[in-house]
């Protein structure tokens, strides 16, 4: 059951797909199209999930579930991972590798390899103060408060010096 994702308990689950460049407005449009049907028919164990997404710059997926009225199951985490799978192949994006850093560079958002990141960082070229965003928070509440992030308050801390 497609609902709007701001609608969406604090405590709901999410899940962050980080794209490896930014999707056409032509492309968003159509892939907004496939997660309403996607979502609209997305259940476990027969029984509707409560579910929305936002996207974010125009390369983050976020989708959202209120796993009070009903939990994702197995088969449900595993057809929304086909779907994302379909997403890349239709786009030719890279959408699951959880290798890669996104970070902004004033407005824009930058994405580079870890290995990358971790030379840049090396280099000075990023600092603690780089906003980075954590595609490691797991719930609508920690997503408003812990995704976009100076690198000191995150994962990506542990490469700035």
């Amino acid at each position: 059951m497609l609902v709007d994702f701001s609608t969406l308990p604090e405590e709901s689950r999410i899940w962050i797909y980080q794209a490896n460049r930014s999707f056409t407005e032509q492309e968003l449009e159509e892939i907004q199209s496939k997660l309403n049907v996607f979502i609209e028919n997305w259940t476990a164990h027969g029984s509707n999930l409560q579910s929305g997404y936002t996207i974010k710059y125009k390369r983050f997926i976020v989708i959202g579930l209120n796993q009070s009225l009903n939990a994702a199951t197995g088969c449900s985490i595993d057809a929304s991972v086909r779907f994302i799978q379909q997403l890349e192949k239709d786009y030719n994006v890279d959408l699951m590798d959880k290798m890669n850093v996104s970070y902004k560079q004033g407005e824009y958002v930058a994405y580079k390899t870890l290995t990358d990141f971790r030379k840049m960082a090396k280099d000075k070229a990023v600092s603690k103060n780089t906003i980075v965003f954590n595609n490691l928070v797991t719930n609508i509440s920690e997503f408003n408060e812990n995704w976009e992030v100076p690198a000191s308050d995150s994962w990506h801390s542990r490469f700035i010096k």
